[in-house]
């Protein structure tokens, strides 16, 4: 099957560490607070020091009565919320649209299991060049050949 979210959902949660650009990601079948808690736990293995910042949506596995009791027996983890209505301020969509097009683009899956695995290949491709994220585009290149030419006028 190509990659969609048809009958045999399939939903991958990531993350992204932002100082070395280390992506963590997770499939699932549903997305629910078990779900969600068991990537918060995956998290935190692969952080195993310090605070951990996790910036999410609104959804409601992300602010359920399990999550939170979860979060109280797990202190490192720190969740904000993106406010309601500015999903825009939501800077992983850039990461995501990168790691789609390296892990799901194009293909054609012919079970959940495959894009589980196709996933994890993406993951680690990614991981093995990852590099500090910065968002926003490169400083553009001075136009120096303009200056010239408006000079020699």
């Amino acid at each position: 099957m190509e990659y969609d979210r048809g009958p045999e959902k399939t939903w991958v949660y990531g993350s992204l560490r932002i100082a070395d650009g280390q992506a963590v990601t997770k499939c699932a079948a549903s997305r629910n607070s078990a779900g969600w808690q068991r990537f918060l736990a995956l998290l935190e293995q692969a952080n195993p020091t310090g605070t951990i910042a996790v910036i999410t949506d609104n959804l409601s596995s992300h602010n359920s009565v399990s999550t939170r009791e979860w979060l109280i027996d797990h202190p490192r983890i720190q969740q904000v919320f993106i406010p309601k209505g500015a999903c825009w301020l939501n800077l992983q969509e850039a990461w995501w649209r990168i790691f789609r097009r390296q892990a799901l683009a194009g293909q054609t899956f012919a079970d959940p299991g495959e894009i589980t695995y196709a996933t994890a290949v993406a993951t680690t491709q990614l991981n093995t060049r990852a590099r500090p994220w910065i968002w926003g585009r490169p400083a553009p290149e001075p136009r120096r050949r303009r200056r010239q030419f408006i000079y020699l006028l």
